[in-house]
């Protein structure tokens, strides 16, 4: 096992991870409702946890409205209060099987919700970066106690590792302030 294809491998990861973070972060609109901004919301349905969207159907009918079509009509209560509890600042209207979730205007008190929002996304993403470095660190240590490399590669192998997981964490924090940015902007 050559170790160019384990840093290829953490490089891979970690990229995962700040792929992940974009994707939330499409998920937090500033202007108007997308279906992407329900991407978190996970329901307690059928005994297991799922997204929202196996659920039932997101669309959004108008520019500040999303509706969620429940397929089954025992989970509605399930999604109205998972769609509460997501800390998105959202508060879904009942109507049958379907709900109806108005998004609120983007005032001063809303724009820094979302921005401590995009903040917990972004500190979540470094995590998973971090647990990556961990189990790389942990990997060449191993190796060098099997005596598979010397202390001299693990040392460098490990450096390589810091200044990966060092860039990656500077990436999240530039993609943070772009958004917060974005967010915050009238």
């Amino acid at each position: 096992m050559s170790s160019e294809l384990k840093i290829d491998d953490l490089k891979r990861r970690m990229d995962g991870a700040i792929e992940n973070l974009k994707t939330e972060f499409t998920g937090l609109r500033t202007g108007r409702a997308s279906v992407n901004l329900l991407d978190p919301v996970v329901v307690d349905a059928y005994g297991s946890n799922m997204p929202l969207n196996q659920v039932g159907t997101v669309a959004t009918p108008e520019a500040r409205l999303i509706s969620v079509q429940v397929w089954d009509k025992t989970l509605v209560s399930a999604v109205e209060k998972a769609i509460r509890n997501a800390g998105l600042g959202l508060n879904p209207v009942v109507d049958g099987q379907n709900l109806r979730i108005p998004i609120p205007e983007l005032n001063e008190e809303r724009r820094q919700e979302l921005s401590k929002v995009a903040g917990k996304y972004a500190e979540q993403a470094k995590i998973a970066v971090r647990n990556v470095r961990r189990d790389g660190m942990d990997t060449i240590k191993k190796l060098e106690k099997d005596g598979e490399i010397s202390q001299d590669e693990q040392k460098n192998l490990g450096e390589q590792i810091q200044k990966l997981t060092d860039s990656r964490v500077a990436e999240i924090d530039t993609l943070t302030a772009a958004k917060e940015k974005e967010i915050m902007q009238v």
